[in-house]
């Protein structure tokens, strides 16, 4: 949930093409609500579009990482493996 502040709207710029607009109005008129409304609504829409995406291609990266360790293909990693790599890797 979110805080009262957060949820405090702020006005910002934006630059949106010209048949952007002409379909937003349209419609705002046809269904009876504002651009602001559907500017979030899409934003909103986009956010967690994008965060599932990530989630899912991590999630994949992770089954196909997992099924080439099972098949020998990789080395199994410990932590203390991984640290000492990332030490490494930042004397670098």
């Amino acid at each position: 949930m979110y805080s009262l502040s957060q949820l405090e709207k702020k006005q910002i710029g934006l630059r949106i093409p010209q048949y952007l607009i002409e379909e937003i109005d349209e419609f705002t008129k046809e269904y009876n609500v504002n651009r602001t409304d559907i500017v979030i609504e899409a934003l909103r829409s986009y956010l967690s579009e994008q965060k599932s995406r990530i989630f899912y291609e991590k999630f994949d990266n992770s089954v196909k990482e997992a099924k080439k360790m099972m098949a020998g293909e990789l080395e199994e990693t410990t932590l203390g493996d991984l640290i000492n790599e990332l030490n490494n890797s930042s004397d670098s």
